[in-house]
């Protein structure tokens, strides 16, 4: 086993665990759902075929497929319902996957009632401040997956200046970086602008398919193919390799970018 997968970090640096939202679980038509202290679905789970990633925005996550479909590490900020792990554990199995949440009652719920996959040398859950626990790493992971909600919006630890900065150098060279964010906060483009500072320009936002999350990525380097038309014939091989709807990624980030032949161009 490599140093990628484990790590001596359990502190918890951000307020107690009375001050995170109540980690409720509610069920219908087969699928089991996480929310953090109010209505809102954080994650799902298909009880019949629990890889199957059932929220838009998820599937949406994984477009950095298109750009490295074998990673070897991968780095979660946010465990939610266990979604990505999941999905990671099935359709990247020689991936090393940690999963980091500063909130032990969604560990404990994801553990209990989410099917999570068996910890061990492949899959690791680390109680801890993702925005911290990212900084122990040094051009050592290729992929990072950031997901942090406290129940009311987007952390604010998890869409500064230094955080992408520490994401940044993290990420092992060719690493990617993506994040879920909602279009309708008012923040979106400050978000956006800083990300665009620390990574030189190589950003692509991928609209969901619905609810107005975009999972926006962030490049350590210039990938290929960048091509639209590339992209497309990539997005061909990986729908049957992954089972997901590769080509309608490529449209949706070409229809947030329609000026250009290809998908960066910092």
């Amino acid at each position: 086993m490599t140093n990628k997968a484990r790590h001596p970090f359990r502190r918890r640096v951000r307020s107690g665990v009375d001050a995170m939202p109540e980690v409720e679980i509610s069920e219908a038509d087969n699928i089991r759902s996480l929310h953090l202290g109010s209505e809102t679905v954080q994650s799902s789970m298909n009880l019949d075929d629990p890889t199957d990633l059932v929220l838009s925005y998820s599937r949406a996550m994984m477009g950095f497929l298109l750009f490295d479909d074998d990673p070897l590490h991968i780095l979660q900020i946010g465990l939610g319902g266990g979604s990505l792990a999941r999905f990671i554990a099935h359709y990247l199995p020689d991936a090393q996957s940690v999963a980091v949440d500063i909130n032990p009652q969604v560990i404990a719920v994801a553990r209990a009632f989410f099917d999570l996959p068996p910890e061990g040398e492949r899959f690791e859950i680390v109680e801890a401040d993702g925005a911290e626990f990212v900084r122990i790493f040094r051009d050592s992971t290729d992929v990072i997956l950031v997901d942090g909600f406290d129940g009311l919006q987007i952390v604010d630890a998890l869409t500064t200046e230094d955080f992408f900065e520490d994401c940044r150098r993290a990420l092992s060279p060719g690493g990617i970086f993506v994040t879920n964010w909602w279009s309708g906060d008012k923040r979106y483009m400050t978000f956006l602008e800083r990300l665009y500072g620390v990574f030189g320009g190589l950003v692509l936002e991928l609209p969901a398919a619905s609810h107005g999350n975009v999972a926006v990525m962030a490049f350590a380097d210039m990938p290929e193919p960048t091509r639209w038309d590339a992209l497309v014939r990539r997005a061909e091989e990986l729908e049957r390799k992954f089972g997901l709807e590769f080509g309608d990624f490529v449209v949706r980030m070409r229809q947030a970018d329609p000026d250009s032949d290809r998908c960066l161009h910092p």
